[in-house]
């Protein structure tokens, strides 16, 4: 696609039948607590369904099109979009949080966020895309686009759909030693379940995160930490642990200021870490993008993000489970929202 259709290609929309819908973290705050950028609002940004009907313009060949949605719409003008970095566009609009999103029937989606699902990918597994592509652009940002894995140390500290996924593409990347640090019974069953071994789990309510690691690598600390929490200790914990010339990836959203103590400023100066933070998923219709990557690997079936999935509800019931997240009433992976008959676990 040339930059000169690119602004007709954005404005051009589909009606896109929605057959699946995860529910986010941050949807509970978005529709109980702070609102949304623009009142009403249909929430829901990871979703996949079937083109139904074509706006005026759109390209005939995407009707009755199995898709997922790439659910941030950037401006195409600011200096991020002309670099195709349109994940930290300055001017952009977001499906299910600035616009209409996924939890109806359906949605007005523009033709550019498209991508074309294999058969072999389950609508249920489309609508993972997102929080997959995200935890693939994270990985990116701590150890280059594609390669550079193998033989390296890693560790991911909070283990909600984000780290879950960073897991499973950290481990079909080849990195030799994966620590994954939780605090919950349905976490630890789920870390092992994708590979993770028994010595290499640490439940965070029981050790002493910091000192268990430095134990685990010879008291050298991990060449990576991706911090998946957003809490001021855990990403002390994560300069602590990490190795000389190490690097830190902030992928967690904060829960409240962030604040750097002396002594953990000076760890980072000391050792030479790398900070780097990461923001959405890189998509521009190309197979070196985010998103390709991970569809990819989900129709080889070397990924499989299904088993993240703990509930599943009918459109009708979705307040339910946006209740069983608000209230926290039992453990969960990712609740997933549409399917008549979802696949839960």
């Amino acid at each position: 696609m040339t930059d000169e259709s690119m602004g007709a290609s954005w404005s051009e929309s589909v009606k896109v039948s929605v057959r699946a819908a995860g529910v986010c973290g941050s949807d509970i705050p978005r529709i109980y607590r702070t609102g949304a950028h623009s009142h009403p609002l249909i929430p829901g940004h990871e979703f996949s369904g079937e083109v139904a009907a074509l706006g005026d313009g759109a390209d005939s060949r995407w009707l009755g099109e199995r898709v997922g949605i790439f659910p941030l719409i950037p401006c195409g003008k600011c200096a991020p979009c002309r670099k195709r970095q349109y994940e930290m566009c300055r001017n952009y609009s977001y499906l299910g949080s600035r616009r209409d999103g996924g939890f109806g029937e359906y949605a007005a989606v523009p033709e550019w966020n498209l991508i074309r699902l294999p058969k072999q990918v389950s609508f249920e597994e489309a609508a993972m895309l997102e929080p997959m592509a995200v935890a693939v652009h994270a990985m990116r940002r701590g150890f280059g686009e594609t390669g550079g894995m193998e033989g390296k140390t890693a560790a991911v500290c909070g283990l909600g759909t984000i780290g879950l996924l960073l897991l499973m593409f950290l481990k079909e990347a080849g990195v030799s030693e994966l620590f994954a640090v939780g605090n919950k019974d349905f976490q630890r069953t789920l870390a092992l379940e994708l590979g993770i071994g028994e010595e290499n789990y640490c439940d965070s309510r029981k050790e002493d995160v910091s000192s268990w690691l430095m134990e685990r690598t010879g008291g050298e600390g991990t060449e990576l930490f991706f911090e998946c929490v957003g809490k001021n200790e855990t990403c002390a914990l994560a300069v602590d642990t990490s190795a000389a010339a190490g690097t830190v990836v902030l992928v967690g959203n904060p829960y409240s200021n962030m604040c750097l103590e002396k002594d953990v400023y000076w760890k980072i100066l000391r050792n030479q870490l790398n900070i780097t933070g990461t923001w959405n998923s890189s998509f521009f219709h190309e197979g070196a993008d985010d998103w390709n990557y991970a569809l990819e690997r989900l129709a080889k079936g070397t990924v499989s993000p299904a088993k993240i999935i703990s509930h599943g509800f009918p459109l009708e019931d979705l307040a339910q489970g946006l209740k069983l997240m608000r209230d926290k009433t039992e453990e969960y992976g990712k609740v997933m929202i549409g399917l008549e008959k979802p696949a839960v676990r």
